[in-house]
């Protein structure tokens, strides 16, 4: 099962610089990136409201919203990446927007691990996992030559 749901992690993140070009053709078409991070956002949660409405993975109970984290509320709203992405496609490429996105949360995720915030298990920092993300930075900056 693990080794499924990494596969389905990478196949996930696959189809991440398909949704950022299309996000920036959406852009393109609506004027404006705003419109069309709205547009988009919007689609998903109706394909998801769909999806959760056959009870596949469970229908959950929505009347428990109300229980979480202030916190989950304001990160749940962030849309900020889908924003950028679309501003950033035709200045650094597809390739340089998934490659730094991948940094911005490696970096994250390792802090939210190192000092066990939000809830994750804590994951104490080390040389390798250091030295993993210093390489990705490396690589994100490699890319940005032509």
């Amino acid at each position: 099962m693990r080794y499924l749901l990494l596969i389905l992690v990478v196949v996930g993140g696959a189809i991440i610089p398909v949704q950022v070009a299309a996000n920036k053709r959406m852009a393109d078409v609506v004027k404006s990136p705003l419109l069309a991070a709205t547009v988009a956002l919007l689609l998903g949660s109706v394909a998801l409201g769909l999806v959760t409405a056959t009870g596949w993975l469970g229908r959950g109970n929505l009347g428990q919203v109300v229980r979480v984290p202030w916190w989950v509320w304001v990160a749940g709203a962030m849309s900020l990446f889908t924003v950028v992405s679309i501003l950033a496609l035709p200045k650094v490429g597809a390739e340089v927007v998934v490659a730094g996105t991948m940094f911005g949360q490696l970096t994250a995720g390792a802090l939210l691990d190192h000092f066990g915030w939000l809830g994750v298990p804590q994951v104490p920092m080390n040389a390798w996992r250091i030295a993993g993300a210093v390489i990705l930075l490396a690589g994100v900056w490699l890319m940005q030559h032509k």
